[in-house]
Parts: structure tokens; sequence; C-alpha cells
């Protein structure tokens, strides 16, 4: 084993030879059932009938002993060796892999130092602000078997952004590393509730408990807490069209039992698979595609501790690991096929997911004639998980976002709740039966005029717009925000960012709307020209994309504005890039 510089995870774990495991999922079966009446209160077939609504939420269920400890118990019990729960590395050399025996291990002495040290009880809060670090997942887990309520947050939060984070949420404690830890001490005094702060960094700090030290000496046992499915298991902050961002809370049967469906059929999962999801530590997708997903269903998560996207460092990774599963995001995705993917030889790679946006097809075609591979889409919110996908075994549309995903009933509706026949523009929103789906969030923290207001009669609605065609299929056309009204036309940014994105001029872009004095509003495209475009006269070059756009799709959707940029602002996804240059387009702050 290599070490990166938190020796104590190391010194409680062993090292082993990772190799692929053949197991099916019938072996998972037939072994569930075979310790059933020792340790598995629920088997595959009971979370599949749960998830599909076919059987009642259990009354209590938590994440790390009903399923994390089942695959410890699993691990024990079979005499073949099998890929590793987590493995991580940081591309300079370092590497770690944990079985699930020593994930269990190493999380139940991680939930003594929460429970302990921390004094942190049932109930309270956390926030936990670390990048791809394997602490990371030690504290998620460690969470779940101490009932504390974890709020997980991007490293590129400001002291300000921690400060309102800590306020709004009560939070008593929070987790980072040195890097961020100036920033916290610089807003404590004004975070009345915070009593307990914690460094995961090799050196010391002033009025700071240091992770490493801790857990070198916290006991090995830990008991983890009976929790009901509707207990609060997480917080996530998330951005809404006005005001500070909101607060989405899930518990532990929406976080836990709402994600299997989609480990199975969308990410399409097996414990013979390497998963690899992308995404920040902050954002839901992490838990979905890094911590339940995969977990759920026995896969090993793959980490590669990259700070910033590096489309070369990616593509090698994929050429020297064994990875099978790769979901990323439609920016990275667009990045990559810049690149001749023909040079490169993945290693095991087989299924490509994106998500947090949607994916322009001719970058799902360039992907798929550059290495054979179809990338599956899949559409879902912090505060619903999964609502629609391409499923493994479905014929894909490119540029829609498949049919919608069990145990949802998606429909599109007009403003006053009816539903929409095929092929007409309203909200994606929804069906709500008797009660609230158990997958759903369970509210806006304080704040039940906003939870309220997802509701319109039996429909919960996404603010997002689409529309469904006759086969069943959703199209996305725009957040409700994001549609461009001008002389009285809709339009929606996605469709124009497409069919501009198909020139071979354009890199990349992001439409948004600009004030117009005759229109109200116009559709002003912000483009990142390839370097062999960039010496043409920019006047010529815009009136010809222009065309190029008229010709594409309806010509009213057609950027009356251009602008050239060097980049587009990095931000998470095209959504959050909209908002901030529609804001910057309008003058606001």
């Amino acid at each position: 084993c290599h070490t990166y510089g938190s020796n104590s995870l190391h010194s409680s774990a062993k090292c082993f030879q990772v190799l692929r495991s053949p197991w099916s999922i019938q072996t998972l079966c037939r072994l569930f059932h075979k310790y059933h009446k020792t340790f598995a209160p629920l088997n595959f077939s009971d979370y599949e009938a749960i998830s599909r609504c076919e059987q009642e939420l259990p009354e209590y269920f938590n994440f790390a002993s009903d399923v994390l400890d089942k695959w410890s118990q699993i691990e024990k019990e079979r005499k073949e060796p099998s890929n590793p729960a987590l493995w991580w590395i940081n591309g300079k050399g370092d590497e770690i892999k944990w079985s699930f025996e020593e994930l269990g291990f190493l999380s139940q002495k991680v939930a003594n130092v929460l429970s302990g040290p921390c004094s942190l009880q049932r109930g309270d809060r956390v926030l936990v602000i670390l990048p791809r670090l394997p602490e990371w997942w030690l504290l998620y887990v460690a969470c779940m078997r101490t009932g504390v309520i974890i709020i997980p947050g991007t490293t590129q939060l400001t002291a300000e952004d921690i400060c309102y984070r800590l306020l709004a949420s009560k939070a008593k404690g929070i987790i980072t590393t040195d890097v961020l830890a100036p920033a916290v001490d610089s807003v404590a005094s004004k975070c009345q509730f915070l009593k307990t702060k914690l460094i995961v960094s090799e050196s010391s700090r002033a009025e700071w408990l240091n992770f490493s030290d801790l857990l070198k000496a916290a006991p090995a046992v830990h008991n983890c807490v009976k929790t009901k499915s509707q207990d609060p298991m997480a917080i996530y902050f998330t951005s809404g069209t006005t005001g500070y961002p909101k607060m989405v809370e899930h518990s532990y049967g929406s976080f836990g039992l709402g994600v299997f469906l989609c480990g199975r059929y969308w990410m399409n999962l097996t414990p013979s698979d390497i998963m690899w999801n992308m995404s920040d530590t902050a954002w839901v997708k992490a838990a979905i595609g890094s911590v339940f997903g995969p977990w759920f269903q026995g896969t090993c998560v793959f980490v590669h501790a990259m700070p910033q996207f590096d489309p070369g460092a990616l593509l090698n990774t994929l050429c020297r690991y064994p990875v099978t599963t790769l979901c990323s995001t439609p920016t990275a995705y667009r990045t990559l096929v810049q690149h001749d993917l023909t040079r490169y030889t993945f290693k095991k790679l087989k299924h490509c997911l994106s998500g947090g946006e949607p994916l322009n097809p001719e970058v799902m075609a360039q992907w798929k004639s550059q290495t054979g591979l179809t990338i599956y889409e899949g559409y879902g919110q912090t505060e619903t998980g999964m609502v629609c996908a391409n499923m493994k075994g479905m014929k894909v549309k490119p540029g829609s976002l498949g049919k919608a995903a069990p145990p949802y009933n998606v429909q599109i509706i007009d403003e006053n709740g009816n539903v929409l026949p095929p092929g007409k523009e309203g909200d994606i929103a929804i069906k709500m039966d008797a009660k609230r789906p158990f997958a759903f969030f369970t509210r806006y923290v304080d704040d039940p005029e906003r939870t309220a207001s997802t509701v319109r009669g039996n429909f919960y609605i996404t603010g997002d717009r689409g529309s469904m065609d006759a086969d069943g299929y959703i199209w996305f056309m725009g957040r409700s925000d994001d549609v461009i009204i001008s002389s009285g036309y809709r339009i929606g940014p996605f469709e124009i960012e497409s069919a501009l994105i198909q020139h071979p001029a354009v890199i990349e872009s992001a439409v948004v709307s600009s004030p117009d004095p005759l229109r109200g509003e116009v559709v002003k495209a912000f483009v990142v020209l390839s370097p062999s475009f960039k010496s043409q006269d920019p006047k010529k070059l815009a009136c010809e994309l222009q065309v190029h756009v008229k010709k594409v799709t309806a010509p009213y959707k057609y950027p009356r504005k251009i602008e050239f940029v060097q980049q587009l602002p990095k931000t998470v996804t095209g959504k959050i890039r909209r908002n901030e240059l529609r804001n910057k387009e309008w003058g606001q702050n």
C-alpha cells in the first residue's frame, strides 16, 4: 500500500490485491437469502419491491448497518478475492484500497470520534467541506452510524458562504482541511451554534481537533444507532432562483432505499464493476453515484482526487485502471471529444453516464463515433433523486432525457395542473398519489412555504420545462427561469446551444436572455471559438452562426446577439453558468 499523508488510515487497513469478482446478481441473491436469518433483515427482492412502491417502506433503515455491514459479512464468508469497496488515487503515486470490512472497521472508529471527542449527538448537524479525500467517505458513513446529520459543502465556498451555512443550519460542528480552516476561524465568532471544529490535516491547528490523532486513539467498535426510515440523514444547500441557497433535507429512506433502482438499472452495476463518478463531494450526485448507488450493489467506488478537471489525466486513468463505469457531466464530455479519442484504449470501460445538465446530441454522437460507447443520460434533482433516465437496453433518442425512472410517474402539465398531450411544452412534474413518494426530500428546512410551493394539485413541480413525445420520452427545454420569452415566443437555451455546437467554429456556448428595448428580451449567445476560427472576421462569423442556427432550429430562436469569449465561467453545470451570465447581462448582483 502507498501512503498519501493520513497514515492512521493505512495503519488500520490491510493491503490486498484487487481482482475482478465473478459474482452475478443471482449469486448475491442466494447469499443474501443464505445469511438472511443471521444478519440481513432485508434482501435484494425486498429492496426492489420497496423501491418500486410494491412493498411498504420499513419503519427502520440505516444504510450503514443494513447494507454496508452486510457486504462486510459477505466478504468474510466467501473465499475468493473481490474488488475493494473504495479505490482512491491522487495521480501522484498515492493509492488506497479498502474492502467493505475495512470500510466498516474505519467508519466505526470515525463514528466514535464524532460521538466522543467531537461531542456530536444524534440529530446534531455537521458541515463537512472536504475535497475527494478518503476521509469524506468515512465521515459520510460515520454520520449514518451515529445519527449525525451531514451537510456536505464544496471547497469553493468563501468565508461568507460558510458563515451563512453554519448560521442557517445551526450546525454544531464543521470538518474541513487546513485550506479552509482560516476562513472558518474568521467567521466562527458569529456562529453561536458552532461547538466543534475538526481538521483533516497532518499538522495541528489551535482550537481545532485533529482527525488523524483522534482516529488513531478511537475505539474500534461502535454500535450503529437504530434509525427510522423517515429520520433526517443529510442536508444539501441548493441554489434557488431568488434569495440565498435553500436547505434540502433527505431521510435514511429517501437517500438509502430511494437510490437502489438507480444503481441497479441506470448505473447497471454489479459487484464486479468499478464505478468512477466525477462529481464534487458537495453535490447530491456524489451521494447517489459515489455512495448509495454503487455500494448498494456491492460495487467498487473509484476516486481520482484531481483538484481540477484534467481531460488528459482522465483519459489516461481510463486507460490505466479497470474502470467499467464512468459518470460525468456533459461539460466534461464536450471537452473530451475535442481530443482524438481514437488514440486511447480504455482498459475496461463499458458503460458511460451523464447527468447534471442536458447532453448535446452532437457530443453524444462524437463520443460514440470515437469510442464506440453510448452515453446514457439521466435527469434528476437534489430534491427527488433520479427522475428520468436512459436505461441500458432502452432505445436512446439523442437529446432526450429518457423515460420516467421508477417509481416515478412523470408528466408534462400546464399552469393549472392538467396533463398536456404529447409534443406540448409545459412543466416537468411528478404525479403524487395518496402520499408523497418516499424517495422525495423531506422538506426545505425552516421554509414550509417553499416546501408547499413545489406542489400543484397532485403533482410535484420540478421547476424545469419540457415536453413528452408519443413514446413517453421526456425532452428538456430549460429551467422555468431559463426560458427566454422574446416577442411572445418561448425559447429554451439548451436547444440553441445544441445547434451552435454543431458548427465547427464552436467549442462551447452558453445562451441567456438579454434586454432589448423592442422585444423585452432577446437571445444572446456567449461563444468559445475553435482555435482555427479565431482569426476570422468576428462580424462575418457571427452572421454565419446566426444563419446556421436558423437552419438547424426554428428561425425565431436564433441568437440576435453573439459575444465571442475566451472561456465561459467555470461552474459545475450549464444551469449555474447561465444564471451567472444572465445576471451580468441584466446588471444584477
